[in-house]
């Protein structure tokens, strides 16, 4: 806007009549005003209208931070659960390997569940610190594996660690107890097959001369049976060679179970060709054989494999002289069994004289491996179950300290 100076040696002039000069000046002011409050308007809309374009672009900026924190917030909590649900264990570690994370998993597998209650979460368990320090600093590729001592025994981990740019570092522990145990369990299924297989080769080997023995040992006890002072002689030469023979079909017959070929057969006689087969044996341990049948009829037709069905005769009386002093009697018996069916069975009880069978023992007395008695293998009675139950058999044992045992076997009668 201009000045206006009055000189002031001029006189002024009357209000009531300006100046021409004055009127122009005073017209070009208000001239200018108005321009310049024009511009000024112009420029305030422009203002007003940036200020409400920036206002808006604010709003907008505003509410897509807004939803890009909330979907930061779900994704956040998404990843947490995530976490929090894994099978395996993390853990995240700052540059100074304090704590700054631990799942629930992981916590179960180093036992962090534990820990006092007054702990924070992140506050690093005491059986994770001395595993800490062995640990190395830099990343590994492969899987490093720590042994546990907890509440439920030893349990091995497989620990990954991988490491951050901001020098954070996390581990990741997986539970390998299962899958160790797992590993174990088929290497001894290996090293026992393998085993089972060289066995029952040796006991084929075995088998063929072991029968030409006992055809020798019979003939040379026929032969000197007027010579009572070899008698004993003969006598332990059969026993053994007939303790052999059942041992090796027993290994045979245990590690490889082909279906029996049944048969019609008559239990008396078989039963009484076992005692006889048994005599040697129980003459070398200075020993009787009670053999008897149940007074009145009693069926004595059975479907049987005759050998397999021996072979579990003999494997009871040799548990039964094991089991006795010299002297010992053991009674076999067989007669009608009424079990409360109405097919018709057959019992044969082995009773001894020896000193029982512990009561925590009668349920372990069939499982294959269990003996009581150095050097035997402990196959005898698990083959005598699996010889009963393929003939659609029972065998149960009955015993008390001190006072003998008693093994029945119980067997369908032919033609029901």
């Amino acid at each position: 806007m201009q000045s206006f100076h009055l000189d002031r040696q001029r006189k002024p002039a009357s209000p009531s009549r300006p100046t021409e000069s004055a009127q122009r000046d005073l017209a070009a002011a208000f001239a200018s005003f108005n321009q310049t409050a024009g511009a000024l308007e112009t420029t305030y809309s422009k203002l007003q209208a940036e200020v409400c374009r920036l206002r808006h672009e604010l709003e907008n900026k505003n509410r897509s931070l807004t939803q890009s924190l909330e979907e930061n917030e779900r994704m956040r909590a998404y990843l947490a659960r995530i976490v929090e649900g894994l099978p395996c264990g993390v853990l995240v570690f700052d540059s100074r390997m304090d704590l700054r994370l631990i799942n629930p998993a992981a916590s179960r597998m180093l036992h962090a569940q534990s820990e006092p209650s007054s702990l924070p979460r992140t506050s690093v368990p005491g059986l994770l610190r001395p595993l800490l320090a062995a640990l190395p600093r830099q990343p590994f590729s492969h899987e490093e594996e720590w042994v546990v001592e907890g509440t439920q025994g030893r349990q091995t981990v497989g620990v990954t660690r991988a490491c951050l740019q901001a020098g954070d570092s996390i581990l990741i522990l997986r539970d390998l107890t299962d899958i160790k145990q797992l590993e174990s369990e088929r290497e001894i299924s290996r090293r026992t097959q393998a085993l089972a297989e060289v066995a029952t080769l040796l006991a084929h080997e075995i088998r063929n001369p072991l029968g030409s023995l006992e055809l020798f040992a019979g003939l040379l006890s026929d032969a000197l049976a007027g010579q009572a002072e070899l008698q004993p002689w003969i006598n332990h030469i059969q026993a053994g060679l007939r303790t052999l023979a059942a041992t090796v079909n027993n290994v045979l017959h245990f590690h490889s179970q082909p279906s029996p070929l049944r048969r019609s057969i008559d239990l008396f006689q078989l039963v009484g060709e076992t005692v006889e087969f048994l005599g040697p044996l129980a003459r070398q341990k200075e020993m009787h054989i009670d053999w008897r049948a149940a007074q009145g009829i009693v069926p004595t037709t059975i479907l049987a494999d005759p050998s397999r069905l021996q072979q579990a005769f003999f494997n009871l009386a040799v548990n039964a002289f094991r089991a006795m002093q010299p002297g010992g009697t053991l009674s076999v018996k067989v007669a009608q069994y009424d079990g409360g069916k109405s097919a018709p069975l057959v019992a044969i009880t082995f009773t001894d004289q020896g000193v029982g069978i512990p009561p925590e023992n009668l349920e372990k007395v069939f499982d294959p491996g269990f003996t009581t008695h150095s050097g035997s293998p402990g196959l005898g009675l698990a083959v005598t179950r699996k010889v009963i139950e393929q003939h659609g058999g029972t065998i149960r044992v009955a015993s008390r300290g001190g006072e003998g045992a008693t093994f029945t076997l119980t067997l369908p009668v032919a033609g029901n």
